[in-house]
């Protein structure tokens, strides 16, 4: 089972959009996903087509009542898995914000209950650091971190770096990362120049695939679908599937 947590702690940079379209392509390509909303805001399950979910339920239910991430998935109408989310999530922080042993449920519920299904489980991560977002990283083996291209974001990453760095050397073991550039505009000078700089100092981190300015990238959230459903031969669709077939292709969505 391969978890991959998708993370950065600044806003914009089309963390969900990533989580989103990488889990499409996934389905697309016959790898079977299963994406889990860890973020109150729950964004990822509004742009899946989840219209309404009941407060004490979906991701909610497994943190206030133990209740079995198995039994907790529900079926996109684009046919892949979700364990959705909702604004009670938010309250989780408070419920368990004393208790050292929380950071540790979500890696628990996955090994008990998900293990064996062998498919890819990526993680819409909340962007503030807190249980929530530690969870995450305990329990996955994989870190996708998406930066838009701007001087912001780029600051952004350098400090997620340093701190997935500590939080390493915490675990004893290592998170294997990708930085994949989003919101790409080939038209700036400043696009490109972010680019090289992640290049030069992150080195194969980087993903080659560049996600571009794409107006379906945008829209596609207000018709509650991914971009392959709602422009197949969009340059949004092309790149997000060029990107999943890059991370394929090393591996990063399966155990070696």
């Amino acid at each position: 089972m391969t978890v991959v947590a998708v993370f950065n702690q600044k806003g914009g940079v089309g963390k969900t959009t990533t989580c989103l379209n990488v889990t499409a392509a996934l389905d697309i390509l016959q790898q079977f996903p299963i994406a889990l909303d860890l973020d109150p805001q729950a964004h990822l399950t509004l742009s899946c087509g989840i219209k309404s979910v009941p407060p004490d339920t979906g991701i909610v239910a497994f943190y206030k009542h133990k209740t079995p991430l198995d039994s907790l998935l529900c079926k996109t109408p684009r046919g892949w898995q979700i364990i959705p989310s909702s604004l009670e999530l938010a309250k989780i922080d408070a419920l368990y914000g004393s208790d050292a042993k929380a950071a540790t449920l979500l890696k628990q519920g996955l090994n008990e209950k998900l293990a064996l299904a062998g498919s890819p489980i990526l993680i819409d991560c909340c962007p503030m650091l807190g249980v929530l977002t530690l969870n995450a990283m305990l329990a996955c083996n994989r870190v996708l971190i998406p930066v838009s291209a701007d001087f912001l974001s780029l600051q952004g990453v350098h400090r997620l770096d340093s701190a997935l760095n500590v939080l390493e050397q915490k675990l004893q073991r290592s998170l294997e990362r990708r930085i994949v550039i989003t919101r790409f505009d080939s038209r700036r000078k400043l696009s490109f120049d972010i680019y090289d700089q992640l290049k030069q100092r992150y080195g194969a981190l980087v993903c080659n695939t560049r996600i571009g300015e794409n107006v379906a990238l945008a829209t596609s959230p207000m018709h509650k679908v991914d971009v392959f459903a709602f422009a197949p031969h969009s340059p949004g669709a092309a790149d997000y599937m060029a990107l999943t077939k890059e991370l394929l292709d090393i591996c990063f969505f399966t155990d070696t």
